[in-house]
């Protein structure tokens, strides 16, 4: 007999992230219910507007909202021009609400 282990994805765009993807928030937070999914976190491109949207539709459903987002990081002068810099990804997630304020 199989276990199944909760699952908590962790890289989750929403329609905040614009022509990336096209989840609503409520939609995220109630599938997440549906498969027994303990939290959600939301990663959007470069903006956090979703996050109160989150933290509010998941607060009274048992759903954890983890708040995140998807950077991009360079070595460099983003305002210098004259050569192409390498940009890596980088996902942040606040670990709580200190790691969210600062």
């Amino acid at each position: 007999m199989s276990t199944i282990r909760p699952f908590v994805p962790l890289h989750v765009h929403t329609h905040y992230s614009l022509l990336d993807a096209a989840t609503r928030v409520p939609d995220l937070v109630r599938i997440a219910q549906e498969n027994n999914m303990p939290a959600v976190a939301i990663t959007d491109h470069g903006v956090m507007y979703g996050a109160v949207e989150l933290y509010n539709t998941a607060k009274d459903t048992g759903v954890k909202p983890i708040i995140g987002a998807d950077l991009y990081v360079i070595d460099g002068d983003i305002t210098d021009r004259s050569t192409r810099q390498a940009m890596y990804q980088l996902v942040l997630l606040a670990k709580n609400e200190t790691g969210y304020k600062n």
